[in-house]
């Protein structure tokens, strides 16, 4: 998650989906779809945006069980804190976060739905 000029505020930026075993994950990803990765170690790997430009359209993370509800969208933020407090205001539950991760920070919210969402920031 790089390169803030191809990021909208508060839009949607990155899916990530659980992987119950991230190689075999990519494996069958690469195989039905031709998507590449960038690793980061044994419990996560960015899946290459497709049309070959910088950054990434989403990630596989390692877990013993699929998320609930399925994939994690997540946001992009220009202002994490004010994201934070926004999501609180309008009736969202923090469920994780903020906390650093090598891209820079997020935290993980449900909607007044049950949805669980995330927003991700660079700072």
């Amino acid at each position: 998650m790089s390169d803030t000029s191809s990021h909208t505020h508060h839009g949607i930026d990155y899916i990530e989906l659980t992987a119950t075993d991230l190689e075999a994950a990519k494996t069958f990803y690469r195989s039905a779809f031709g998507w590449e990765f960038n690793d980061y170690g044994p419990q996560y790997a960015g899946i290459r945006r497709f049309d070959g430009s910088e950054g990434e359209a989403g990630g596989l993370a390692a877990g013993s069980e699929v998320r609930t509800g399925g994939p994690l969208v997540l946001l992009y933020s220009n202002d994490l804190d004010t994201s934070l407090r926004s999501v609180g205001a309008a009736g969202g539950t923090v469920t994780e976060g903020p906390f650093d991760f090598p891209g820079g920070r997020r935290f993980h919210f449900t909607d007044p739905s049950g949805n669980q969402l995330g927003v991700w920031s660079e700072a």
